[in-house]
């Protein structure tokens, strides 16, 4: 079914919406792929923070224009869908990526994030980033090994001072 212009300024106000606040966005062209299995992408997508939509790449184009996937508008072109990341950088595609691995019909095309334009050999990469509460755990793992290694190094000599002397009693126990 056809959409009207105000149909169409809807589509493209809500995509642009999510285009600003999101932290990446990735084009995948869906050709081939059955409803059932658009389903449930779009149910995993809910899930994990990401939104997704088909929507048609002029539409696409108008959206993304003046924000930071700017970039990605040479690369909308076939039937694609645009996930974007909203909670952190590489939710988007891991949902993609995951995806992809069991279903051969959805193609990655286009991969972006900080108002640069990837490969989409980039996306595993991009997948491979921590999320929010990971990073938060590596970093208090890197602020804490300092004060670990201090804390045993001052622990040392006393348990060195332990072990020889239970070594001394073990000499004298044995003679």
């Amino acid at each position: 079914m056809a959409l009207n212009l105000d149909s169409k300024k809807a589509v493209v106000e809500e995509v642009a919406t999510y285009a600003a606040k999101a932290h990446s966005a990735i084009a995948a062209e869906y050709r081939g792929l059955t409803v059932t299995e658009l389903t449930e992408l779009r149910k995993t997508a809910r899930e994990t923070g990401v939104y997704l939509r088909v929507v048609k790449n002029t539409l696409a184009r108008r959206a993304v224009a003046g924000t930071e996937f700017e970039c990605m508008q040479s690369g909308l072109v076939g039937p694609l869908l645009i996930a974007f990341s909203m909670e952190d950088p590489g939710a988007a595609a891991r949902l993609i990526g995951e995806f992809a691995k069991s279903h051969d019909k959805l193609i990655p095309k286009v991969v972006a994030i900080g108002g640069q334009l990837f490969d989409s050999s980039e996306l595993g990469r991009l997948a491979s980033l921590p999320t929010r509460d990971q990073a938060i755990s590596l970093l208090m793992a890197v602020m804490k090994a300092p004060i670990e290694k201090f804390v045993r190094t001052l622990a040392e000599p006393h348990a060195k001072l332990v072990r020889t002397v239970a070594a001394i009693r073990d000499q004298k126990e044995a003679a």
